[in-house]
């Protein structure tokens, strides 16, 4: 499954987390680490947009240099 963790030490954790945190909390916790990760990948989503289109604009006022210089 993951690279050196087997289904004992998986188990392990798993009753660790639910004594630790109780079975009232643990759908909280998921909730909340589901919502964490859903804006992580909405944020690595913008970044990535705006280096796209830094990276076109870049691009055009290039092009548009080369044309200039060109004629």
């Amino acid at each position: 499954m993951f690279n050196g963790i087997g289904a004992p030490e998986i188990i392990i954790v798993a009753i660790f987390v639910l004594v630790f945190f109780g079975a009232k909390r643990i759908p909280e916790l998921a909730r909340g680490l589901g919502q964490g990760i859903k804006e992580f990948r909405q944020a690595s989503k913008d970044i990535k947009k705006e280096i796209e289109e830094s990276s076109k604009d870049i691009d055009d006022a290039v092009n548009s240099d080369e044309k200039t210089t060109t004629k």
